[in-house]
């Protein structure tokens, strides 16, 4: 993944055809992959929940977990072409899409990719500062009350995330990194249970189970819509990965074969997910009905235990500081790839300079390296600092993502890959899959949409 490969690579045997050590095993995946999926998502599910009610709330989670692991089957096997098994590498997404569907697919995938690569690193700014100021309005509530004003700004929160982030990407690649998500995993898995336990201790104290069949009422038929929409999309932004999936097949080495085993970390990694996101969404909901508020853990909807709140938001920070980086390395990648193939004699572009520093093993730095994911850490903070709405963010770019990216170019390189005569009954089934998840990505666009622009100019 990374420009500097051949700098980097010592020199012993490679286990595969390509020259690159692969070292990913079933855990390393399936540590990456709900690194990638838990994140700021699992804690707007219980507002998410609260719109559609108790019967579309869960049900809407496990339709998109059943289309999240098809999604994850399909394009597995597209990680090697034309033989899923000993077919030439598809190091990314669209690699895979190049060799199975042309160069227009490939532009428009490109776009759509690297669009949510950037939205989501977005995305994970805002939350991670609004877990930062939760921490302090936690503690300013303990000590005098909950109905102090305690009100803090949001930017210099932002500002540093993206300082810690400036370090952080200097990380070379993915490969470097399954320690990052190992710990980042752990976090996801702490705050959700706390966001879990809360939320059913809170049902215990509450002595009944809040909400109705219908969800939170609304003014009229139109805003119940907009919102039911706004929560699908919301919920389309919480599960699928098939943005990164094939970044994350390619660290792992064979044999098995690296399909056989990102399919049974897919699996594993969906059911742990969509465990984690019932129980956060459902009992976040029954404890606060129709005041669920948008963010399980910042939104105060729990006050006490403090430290307890204050350990969740801890965690979440911790584990954006990892998941922010799965979804900028690929990018990180394919531009410094791109402008070294572009300008194959530049000093600037190409020369590493070795620091040793005390106690720590030597640092090969590229200058090019540095300014350029500075400079990709800096436009996602000020993105961020302009449109800093949670739930309408994280409700557009699952639904403008959604269908493209994790049905429809799966789906399509899939029939390329194993050959599906059109009208038999696998092309009907797969068929009739992409028209309704399409159905429903319009819909959940059009209501984030609508959400974004009235938490903007009201």
């Amino acid at each position: 993944m990374a420009v500097d490969h051949s700098l980097e690579l010592a020199k012993v045997s490679c286990d595969d055809d390509d020259g690159q050590i692969r070292t990913g095993t079933l855990w390393s995946c399936v540590a990456h992959i709900i690194t990638a999926v838990i994140g700021s998502g699992v804690l707007s599910l219980a507002w998410s929940t609260s719109q559609l009610g108790w019967i579309g709330g869960p049900v809407a989670l496990l339709c998109f977990a059943i289309i999240t692991y098809v999604s994850a089957f399909l394009l597995a096997d597209c990680y090697r072409s034309p033989d899923p098994i000993k077919g030439t590498r598809n190091r990314t997404y669209t690699d895979a899409v190049r060799l199975n569907l042309g160069k227009i697919h490939t532009w428009f995938c490109g776009l759509l990719q690297y669009l949510s690569f950037y939205g989501t690193s977005v995305a994970y700014v805002i939350t991670t500062a609004a877990s930062i100021r939760a921490i302090q309005k936690s503690n300013c509530y303990h000590r005098k009350g909950h109905d102090a004003p305690c009100a803090y700004g949001i930017t210099k929160y932002m500002l540093l995330y993206g300082a810690v982030e400036i370090v952080v990407s200097q990380i070379p690649d993915l490969h470097n990194m399954e320690w990052l998500s190992v710990i980042a995993a752990i976090m996801s898995f702490t705050y959700s249970f706390i966001g879990f336990g809360l939320g059913l201790a809170t049902v215990i104290e509450n002595g009944m189970i809040k909400g109705s069949l219908t969800g939170v009422p609304a003014a009229n038929t139109a805003d119940k819509l907009w919102l039911a929409f706004q929560a699908l999309g919301d919920i389309a932004f919480a599960y699928p990965y098939a943005i990164i999936l094939l970044e994350i097949q390619d660290t792992l080495k064979s044999p098995p074969p690296e399909n056989k085993t990102m399919k049974k970390a897919s699996m594993l990694a969906i059911f742990i997910t969509t465990f984690f996101y019932l129980c956060c969404g459902c009992f976040g909901y029954a404890a606060f009905g129709n005041d669920t508020p948008g963010n399980l853990l910042t939104g105060f909807g729990f006050y006490e235990p403090y430290w307890l709140v204050d350990l969740a938001n801890a965690c979440i920070v911790l584990h954006l500081v990892g998941g922010y980086q799965i979804y900028c390395q690929p990018v990180y990648a394919f531009f410094e790839r791109w402008f070294t193939q572009k300008y194959p004699n530049s000093i600037f572009v190409n020369k590493f300079f070795t620091f040793k520093l005390p106690s720590l093993p030597p640092l090969k730095v590229n200058l090019f390296r540095i300014c350029f994911r500075t400079a990709y850490v800096v436009s996602t903070t000020a993105v961020a600092i302009v449109f800093p709405y949670f739930n309408q963010v994280l409700g557009v770019l699952g639904a403008l993502n959604f269908w493209p990216l994790a049905i429809y170019f799966p789906v399509e390189m899939y029939f390329v890959q194993r050959k599906v005569s059109p009208w038999t009954r696998k092309w009907i089934v797969l068929r009739t899959f992409s028209i309704t998840c399409l159905c429903v990505t319009i819909i959940g666009l059009i209501g984030s949409i609508e959400g974004l622009l009235s938490a903007k100019f009201g």
